[in-house]
């Protein structure tokens, strides 16, 4: 019986890796499965790649390693920074929050004095690291640098709160499938894509190398469970969501039918997954050559793009199983 190897979880969610800058997460990665594969390579863009090769379909599994990040763009002459976003950044989410560099320096993010609460909005915020002045910010800070929220991975035997839930659970389930999995008739490529967050360019350029004949991506989706939360017929603990539809693709219905086929067969619990908005890996991977039939394996979580990005275990879990089958079995 599986069991959820919390220690590499820790280690996914709380390594700096920012979309550009996804050079320490994917080294974690590639000590995972190069022993699990019989190649694994770099593309030009970052993009990690795991090939286990097969004589069947070439199937393309994507989940992004970069997460969300804040980029300085200034620092003023009493030290504090006012930056960009990297990916999607709520001012409300951010004020308060602890945020860290890739060289260690810890900051706090602040807001100027508002009238309203409705006047928040990302220019009105700028980052403490606790500067005196502009000369000493920039013995530590360079424009272009760039943070991430700065918290603990937190889990019990029923939940997982952690920074970066989006997309390191993902990747988290592509690596425990390879160390799960039996013999597969399908050509397999594990792509562990980059740059996500900022349009799904990994993707993109990954699945134009690969030409796979179907794809995968494994991707966090929103829940409706919360009070008074967005009319969405997913919530936590009630088993994988496979995807119908989100604003970057309609998932193919070979696929789809495919990944509720052995939902059904291998009696797990899955949801249906109607998203309005955001989109995934597949977004790019449908898109590529003369087209390619595509699908996603969604987890559920709560409080997207925050510090506190919250998945069940059991949902974790089950989507391990449900992958398994899907990369052993052929799609018709």
């Amino acid at each position: 019986m599986y069991t959820l190897n919390k220690e590499l979880l820790k280690k996914l969610c709380t390594t700096y890796s920012p979309a550009g800058n996804e050079e320490k997460i994917r080294s974690v990665i590639e000590s995972e499965v190069k022993d699990l594969v019989d190649e694994v390579y770099t593309d030009a863009l970052g993009n990690l790649i795991a090939h286990k090769k097969g004589n069947g379909k070439k199937l393309m599994l994507s989940g992004h390693m970069d997460h969300i990040g804040l980029m300085v763009t200034y620092i003023d002459d009493k030290g504090f920074l006012r930056f960009a976003n990297i990916g999607g950044i709520s001012p409300s989410i951010s004020v308060s929050q602890r945020v860290i560099f890739e060289n260690g320096t810890i900051g706090v993010i602040g807001t100027e004095k508002l009238d309203s609460i409705k006047d928040l909005s990302l220019d009105k915020l700028f980052i403490d690291i606790g500067a005196s002045s502009k000369e000493e910010a920039e013995e530590m800070i360079s424009i272009g640098d760039v943070c991430v929220y700065y918290s603990e991975c937190l889990i019990d035997d029923k939940k997982v709160f952690a920074p970066a839930m989006d997309d390191r659970i993902g990747c988290f389930v592509m690596i425990e499938t390879l160390k799960q999995m039996k013999e597969s008739k399908n050509d397999l490529y594990f792509v562990f894509s980059v740059q996500e967050e900022v349009g799904l360019r990994g993707a993109k350029t990954a699945a134009y190398g690969i030409d796979p004949d179907f794809g995968i991506a494994l991707d966090v989706t929103a829940t409706g469970d919360t009070p008074k939360g967005i009319k969405m017929a997913v919530k936590l603990g009630a088993g994988p969501a496979i995807k119908i539809k989100d604003n970057s693709v309609l998932c193919h219905p070979k696929v789809k039918n495919f990944m509720i086929e052995q939902a059904k067969k291998n009696d797990i619990p899955y949801q249906l997954e109607v998203l309005e908005f955001g989109g995934t890996d597949s977004g790019a991977i449908h898109l590529t050559k003369s087209g390619v039939p595509s699908g996603v394996l969604s987890i559920p979580t709560r409080y997207i793009h925050s510090t506190n990005e919250m998945c069940a275990v059991s949902d974790i879990e089950n989507s391990i199983k449900l992958l398994v089958k899907l990369v052993e079995n052929e799609i018709e």
